[in-house]
C-alpha cells in the first residue's frame, strides 16, 4: 500500500458530509439498505445548479453567488480573457486546472452538460461555475474517504461505497458494467466522469418516475432522448 497521499489540498474545496452511524467498515460488509421513509433514490438528494444571469461580472465577482470563495471567482476570470462573463469547455478545463487537475476533455463535457447556462449551451457562467466548483469539492472529498489504500485510485467495492455515501443504492450489476468501462480501477477524474453519469441519469430517470418507487414507464423516444446525451456527446 501506497503511504503517501496523492492529492493536493485546496482551501475552497469544501469538507465532505459525516457518514450516517450504520457506515460501511474497512472490510467492505454490504452497505445497510436506505431508511423506509426515505425515496427508493436514497438519502442525499443533489440539487440542481443555480439559474444563470446573463449578464458578466463586474470586477468585484458580479454574477456569483454572495459568499462565493475569491479564488473560485479568480479562477474564472483568469481563463475568461474576453471578459464575456461565460467560458467554454476549453476554458472551464483550464480554470479546474488551477484548483483541482486537468480533467479529461470528455469529463469537462459532461460537466458542462449537467451545469448547463440555460442561455447558452457550449458556454457556462459565474453561476454554473460556482455551483460546478462546489460539487467537485464535495466529490474529491469524498473520493478521499474511500480511497482506503491512499493508491489514488478506487475499485469496485469502494466505488459502491462512495457512490452509496453519496445517495445511489446502485445494483452489482450496475457497478460491474461501471467499473468494465476503466483500467485497473478509478483515478479522481474518472471517479467524477462515472459519478456523473450515474447522477445524471438517475436525476432524469427520477423526472419519470413521480413516485420515486425505482420503477417507470418510458416510451421508446423518452428512453432515447435520455440515454444518448449521455453515451454520444462526450467522444
Amino acid at each position: 500500500m501506497a503511504t503517501s497521499r496523492p492529492y493536493s489540498s485546496h482551501s475552497t474545496a469544501p469538507s465532505a458530509p459525516e457518514l450516517p452511524p450504520q457506515s460501511y467498515d474497512h472490510h467492505h460488509q454490504p452497505p445497510p439498505p436506505p431508511p423506509q421513509h426515505q425515496s427508493y433514490y436514497g438519502q442525499y438528494p443533489t440539487p440542481s445548479p443555480p439559474p444563470s444571469s446573463s449578464s458578466s461580472y463586474g470586477p468585484s465577482g458580479g454574477g456569483f453567488p454572495a459568499g462565493t470563495s475569491p479564488d473560485v471567482i479568480r479562477a474564472f476570470q483568469m481563463v475568461d480573457r474576453d471578459r464575456s462573463g461565460f467560458i467554454d469547455e476549453y476554458e472551464l478545463q483550464q480554470a479546474l486546472s488551477s484548483g483541482y487537475q486537468r480533467f479529461n476533455l470528455r469529463t469537462i463535457r459532461l460537466l458542462m452538460f449537467l451545469f448547463k447556462n440555460p442561455y447558452d449551451s457550449l458556454r457556462i457562467g459565474p453561476m454554473e461555475f460556482a455551483a460546478l466548483w462546489s460539487c467537485l469539492g464535495h466529490w474529491r472529498a469524498v473520493f478521499e474517504r474511500f480511497d482506503r489504500d491512499r493508491s489514488g485510485k478506487i475499485d469496485l467495492m469502494e466505488l459502491r461505497d462512495a457512490l452509496y455515501s453519496l445517495g445511489y443504492a446502485i445494483p452489482p450489476s450496475v457497478l460491474q458494467l461501471l467499473i468494465s468501462k476503466y483500467d485497473n480501477g478509478l483515478n479522481f477524474d474518472s471517479f467524477v466522469e462515472c459519478g456523473m453519469i450515474v447522477k445524471g441519469l438517475t436525476e432524469k430517470f427520477k423526472e419519470k418516475d413521480s413516485g420515486y418507487r425505482g420503477s417507470a414507464t418510458l416510451s421508446y423516444d423518452s428512453f432515447m432522448s435520455l440515454v444518448i446525451p449521455f453515451l454520444v456527446s462526450y467522444d
